[in-house]
Protein backbone atom coordinates (compact mmCIF):
# COMPACT_ATOMS: atom_id res chain seq x y z
CA UNK A 1 0.00 0.00 0.00
CA UNK A 2 1.38 3.52 -0.61
CA UNK A 3 2.02 6.28 1.82
CA UNK A 4 -0.84 8.26 1.45
CA UNK A 5 -2.88 6.74 -1.54
CA UNK A 6 -2.85 9.66 -3.83
CA UNK A 7 -0.63 8.73 -6.34
CA UNK A 8 0.76 12.47 -7.23
CA UNK A 9 1.37 12.95 -3.34
CA UNK A 10 3.24 9.64 -3.03
CA UNK A 11 4.93 10.22 -5.95
CA UNK A 12 6.02 13.19 -4.78
CA UNK A 13 7.05 11.88 -1.76
CA UNK A 14 8.85 9.39 -3.29
CA UNK A 15 10.99 12.17 -5.26
CA UNK A 16 11.80 14.49 -2.27
CA UNK A 17 13.33 11.41 -0.50
CA UNK A 18 15.56 10.96 -3.91
CA UNK A 19 16.49 14.56 -3.69
CA UNK A 20 17.10 14.40 0.40
CA UNK A 21 19.40 10.76 -0.32
CA UNK A 22 21.51 12.87 -3.09
CA UNK A 23 21.79 15.51 -1.06
CA UNK A 24 23.00 13.31 1.72
CA UNK A 25 24.97 11.34 -0.35
CA UNK A 26 27.38 14.55 -1.63
CA UNK A 27 27.91 15.68 2.19
CA UNK A 28 28.41 12.13 3.32
CA UNK A 29 26.27 12.03 6.11
CA UNK A 30 23.39 10.23 6.98
CA UNK A 31 21.67 13.05 8.68
CA UNK A 32 18.37 13.43 6.80
CA UNK A 33 17.49 16.33 8.86
CA UNK A 34 21.05 18.39 8.33
CA UNK A 35 20.10 17.31 4.46
CA UNK A 36 16.82 18.92 4.49
CA UNK A 37 18.36 22.38 6.29
CA UNK A 38 21.05 22.53 3.44
CA UNK A 39 18.65 22.11 0.67
CA UNK A 40 16.56 23.95 1.76
CA UNK A 41 18.67 26.93 2.55
CA UNK A 42 20.40 26.68 -0.13
CA UNK A 43 17.09 27.04 -2.45
CA UNK A 44 15.81 29.67 -0.44
CA UNK A 45 19.15 31.49 -1.40
CA UNK A 46 19.03 30.83 -4.95
CA UNK A 47 15.72 31.79 -5.49
CA UNK A 48 16.38 35.34 -4.00
CA UNK A 49 19.19 35.95 -6.25
CA UNK A 50 17.42 35.27 -9.60
CA UNK A 51 14.29 37.59 -9.44
CA UNK A 52 10.75 36.49 -9.38
CA UNK A 53 10.29 35.30 -13.01
CA UNK A 54 13.04 32.98 -12.55
CA UNK A 55 12.73 31.76 -9.65
CA UNK A 56 8.97 30.77 -10.57
CA UNK A 57 10.23 28.89 -13.52
CA UNK A 58 12.87 27.07 -11.72
CA UNK A 59 10.21 26.43 -9.06
CA UNK A 60 8.08 23.91 -12.08
CA UNK A 61 11.08 22.01 -12.08
CA UNK A 62 11.00 21.00 -8.64
CA UNK A 63 9.00 17.93 -7.20
CA UNK A 64 5.94 19.34 -5.54
CA UNK A 65 6.93 18.89 -1.77
CA UNK A 66 10.43 20.57 -2.56
CA UNK A 67 8.44 23.01 -4.49
CA UNK A 68 6.47 23.84 -1.48
CA UNK A 69 9.53 24.44 0.33
CA UNK A 70 11.31 26.43 -1.92
CA UNK A 71 8.19 28.91 -1.67
CA UNK A 72 7.95 28.69 1.78
CA UNK A 73 7.91 32.44 3.23
CA UNK A 74 8.95 33.76 -0.42
CA UNK A 75 8.44 37.58 -0.34
CA UNK A 76 8.35 38.21 -4.43
CA UNK A 77 8.26 42.42 -3.52
CA UNK A 78 11.99 41.75 -2.16
CA UNK A 79 13.98 39.84 -4.88
CA UNK A 80 16.41 39.68 -5.94
CA UNK A 81 18.51 40.82 -3.41
CA UNK A 82 21.26 42.85 -3.51
CA UNK A 83 23.63 40.13 -2.61
CA UNK A 84 25.89 39.30 -5.37
CA UNK A 85 29.29 37.85 -3.77
CA UNK A 86 29.54 34.28 -2.98
CA UNK A 87 30.64 35.60 0.85
CA UNK A 88 26.99 37.13 0.91
CA UNK A 89 25.55 34.06 -0.15
CA UNK A 90 27.22 31.36 2.00
CA UNK A 91 26.67 34.09 4.68
CA UNK A 92 22.99 34.03 3.80
CA UNK A 93 23.29 29.78 3.82
CA UNK A 94 25.05 30.36 7.64
CA UNK A 95 22.11 32.43 8.96
CA UNK A 96 19.55 30.29 7.74
CA UNK A 97 21.28 26.65 8.75
CA UNK A 98 20.22 27.94 12.10
CA UNK A 99 21.56 25.62 15.12
CA UNK A 100 22.96 23.20 11.84
CA UNK A 101 25.75 26.61 11.16
CA UNK A 102 28.93 24.57 11.49
CA UNK A 103 28.20 22.91 8.22
CA UNK A 104 30.53 24.03 5.58
CA UNK A 105 28.56 26.15 3.57
CA UNK A 106 30.20 26.55 0.24
CA UNK A 107 29.91 22.36 0.22
CA UNK A 108 26.69 22.50 0.88
CA UNK A 109 25.90 24.90 -1.54
CA UNK A 110 27.48 22.51 -4.11
CA UNK A 111 26.01 19.84 -2.75
CA UNK A 112 22.56 21.01 -3.43
CA UNK A 113 23.63 22.40 -7.12
CA UNK A 114 24.71 19.19 -7.91
CA UNK A 115 21.81 17.61 -6.94
CA UNK A 116 20.11 19.76 -9.11
CA UNK A 117 21.93 19.31 -11.82
CA UNK A 118 21.16 15.57 -11.81
CA UNK A 119 17.81 15.84 -11.19
CA UNK A 120 16.13 18.55 -13.57
CA UNK A 121 17.22 19.17 -17.08
CA UNK A 122 20.49 20.37 -17.39
CA UNK A 123 19.64 23.73 -19.89
CA UNK A 124 17.04 24.54 -17.51
CA UNK A 125 19.93 24.61 -14.74
CA UNK A 126 22.25 25.81 -17.36
CA UNK A 127 19.73 29.45 -17.68
CA UNK A 128 19.44 29.64 -13.78
CA UNK A 129 23.57 29.78 -13.88
CA UNK A 130 23.49 32.30 -16.75
CA UNK A 131 21.92 35.01 -14.23
CA UNK A 132 24.14 34.62 -11.60
CA UNK A 133 27.31 36.78 -10.87
CA UNK A 134 30.72 35.06 -11.84
CA UNK A 135 31.39 34.12 -8.42
CA UNK A 136 28.31 32.41 -7.54
CA UNK A 137 28.28 30.42 -10.77
CA UNK A 138 31.24 29.16 -9.10
CA UNK A 139 29.50 27.06 -6.75
CA UNK A 140 27.84 24.60 -9.47
CA UNK A 141 30.11 21.74 -9.43
CA UNK A 142 29.08 20.97 -13.18
CA UNK A 143 30.78 23.32 -14.20
CA UNK A 144 34.05 22.72 -13.01
CA UNK A 145 33.71 19.49 -14.39
CA UNK A 146 32.70 21.05 -17.69
CA UNK A 147 29.24 19.55 -17.95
Amino acid sequence: MSAIGVDSLDHSIQETNLWLKAVMRHLETVDRHLAYAVLRATLHALRDRIGPENAVHLGAQLPMLIRGLYYEGWHMAGTPTKERHKEAFLDHLRRTFGPRSEVDRERAARAVFDVMWEKIDPGKVAKVVKLLPEELRALFPCLARGE
